[in-house]
């Protein structure tokens, strides 16, 4: 971050946060909001190079006089030398970490770059917060409630590698990660990302780091480590897990300016990234470490698909 970005958020204390990664969306307005959430919240999109330049060739960008960039109500903040090749896990850094980049934040709401908010943020932090005394928020996922049906949503979808998901689903299995149910206590253990919403707790920040280490040792896919991290901290943490008709209210979603399409969804074998020179010079390191036991005898949970756009 540059030097007058960070003096920026230094002042912020609630914030309203988002980012773009490789041009693939263009800032989108927030709607409904009140005069007091924009005096009190700070509305940070964190872009890379790439996306910055795409912003300025197809939105307004005004320049304030301490050179800060702003769309609309979103202060652009720039993310300089991004830690790995895949865009889509350089994405995580902004949304997992939120607390270590905006350090002086108390309230955070994560969006992702294709959504535009049309709800007051403050009314957000009242409903899935405050009102039931709770410190993190996430959506319930559409259609899946175990990880067991995310990963076989997310090879049957392409969203990444197949061999690498199985493979951390495999370690997970291993580890004792069981398919959902209701005897859990939770309502699922798989999330709808695109929209967080924390109090940037002691344990949360906590629960962030460990979640985002998962990210970064296996596949950028977050929605399938969610559950697993929750499961390994042994009921400490505790998330509200709103319904998801609930995250269709608060939001619309907007297309990518284009489709997201790498070789590395469409590998069907270990060998072909060996081969093919696939692998990324930084981050999935758990997929290429060797794993000391045996996951070829691990039998993975049978998964009845529930829905043909899960």
């Amino acid at each position: 971050m540059a030097k007058k970005d960070v003096e920026y958020v230094k002042k912020c204390r609630f914030v309203v946060a988002s980012g773009i990664f490789d041009g693939y969306d263009t800032p989108h307005q927030p709607s409904n909001i009140s005069e007091r959430s924009q005096k009190l919240f700070c509305f940070l999109m964190t872009v890379d190079e790439v996306s910055l330049d795409f912003i300025k060739k197809n939105a307004t960008v005004r320049k304030d006089n301490d050179g800060g960039l702003w769309v609309g109500i979103w202060r652009l903040v720039l993310l300089k030398n991004p830690p790995y090749d895949e865009s889509r896990r350089n994405g995580k850094v902004p949304k997992i970490l939120t607390h270590q980049l905006f350090p002086q934040a108390q309230y955070s709401i994560w969006i992702d770059g294709k959504m535009e908010l049309i709800v007051d943020p403050l009314l957000i932090l009242e409903r899935y917060l405050w009102r039931g005394k709770h410190t993190f928020a996430i959506a319930q996922h559409k259609h899946h409630r175990s990880i067991y049906e995310e990963a076989d949503s997310n090879k049957r979808r392409k969203h990444y590698a197949r061999p690498l998901i199985d493979l951390q689903i495999r370690i997970y299995r291993y580890e004792g990660m069981e398919p959902w149910s209701p005897k859990k206590g939770i309502v699922s253990d798989v999330p709808q990302g695109a929209i967080i919403i924390r109090e940037h707790t002691a344990l949360n920040n906590l629960f962030s780091c460990i979640w985002f280490n998962e990210v970064n040792l296996f596949t950028p896919r977050d929605q399938l480590s969610f559950g697993y991290v929750v499961f390994r901290l042994g009921g400490i943490f505790k998330a509200f897990m709103f319904p998801n008709c609930e995250y269709n209210s608060i939001f619309i979603l907007h297309p990518h300016t284009r489709e997201h399409s790498s070789k590395v969804e469409w590998v069907k074998s270990l060998d072909e990234f060996n081969k093919g020179g696939l692998k990324e010079s930084w981050g999935g390191f758990g997929l290429w470490t060797h794993y000391p036991k045996n996951l070829k005898s691990v039998v993975l949970p049978s998964v009845t698909r529930k829905s043909k756009a899960g």
